[in-house]
């Protein structure tokens, strides 16, 4: 840009969300890769940290690992799954739920501004993994055609009605889930980021590039909703982790349960 010289404005898109390799040579080590494996050693040193010296009146550590963790127990686990059953689904949910919740918060930590979840081959891979345990959960109390009788055949549902609620429920119970939920993610972090791209760069363009006086409080204008947006994706990125977890644990309860 020449100085003085206002230049065109180039709205974000897909295009700001591809990273270039952090090292050269080596194109799968990108932002979200360095920002996952972070987020993997930042959560191993809080738990480990929090319970490695276990006392009867906790550290401050300790206390907001217990917090966390009984969080997810109580609230999502217990909640969803059952008091019966839930204890061995909380390992999963607990690392599902705080991965999925560092690596969408780091959209809002400076200098690392990207949400990992914001690339859909992540969030399809949290789907996938959470659609395997269900299911395999699943097939292994009722058997394979127990369990796709228990998904597909509603209780009460007449027979002369069956033809038709199988393959919706099939659908429904097997296909769409790891769809929704993956792309459920997917949009929010993409939408969420680029909607805060698009006021910081607009508001930052009208101000300092665009060479027009009274587009400048636009601008400033501009820029401070972007601020009000950030605040919004933190929000989001809090309750789409929440929501992830929740629906997996909904989809283990739904599998394990004695009733449709």
């Amino acid at each position: 840009m020449t100085a003085g010289v206002p230049t065109e404005f180039i709205a974000p898109g897909p295009q700001n969300f591809t990273t270039p390799p952090i090292i050269d040579g080596v194109d799968w080590f990108t932002k979200p890769v360095l920002v996952a494996a972070l987020s993997v050693v930042v959560i191993v040193w809080f738990f480990w940290g929090a319970s490695r010296k276990a006392a009867i009146v906790p550290s401050k550590l300790q206390f907001a690992g217990e917090l966390g963790y009984n969080f997810v127990r109580n609230s999502i686990a217990r909640d969803a799954i059952g008091s019966q059953d839930h204890m061995k689904y909380v390992p999963y949910l607990c690392g599902l739920f705080f991965f999925i919740l560092l690596n969408n918060v780091a959209a809002s930590i400076p200098l690392i501004q990207f949400p990992t979840f914001s690339h859909a081959g992540w969030a399809y891979v949290a789907a996938i993994m959470s659609w395997v345990i269900y299911n395999a959960v699943g097939i292994k109390k009722k058997g394979l055609w127990g369990y796709f009788k228990h998904q597909t055949m509603p209780a009460g549902v007449p027979v002369w009605l069956m033809p038709l609620m199988i393959p919706i429920e099939f659908i429904s119970n097997i296909l769409v889930r790891p769809i929704s939920l993956s792309l459920r993610l997917f949009a929010n972090m993409f939408a969420g980021h680029i909607l805060l791209l698009v006021f910081v760069l607009g508001g930052e363009y009208m101000v300092f590039e665009s060479g027009k006086i009274f587009l400048g409080g636009v601008g400033v204008i501009t820029f401070l909703m972007g601020l009000a947006i950030a605040g919004l994706e933190l929000f989001v990125q809090c309750i789409q982790a929440y929501i992830f977890v929740v629906l997996t644990a909904q989809y283990i309860g739904s599998a394990i349960a004695d009733e449709h």
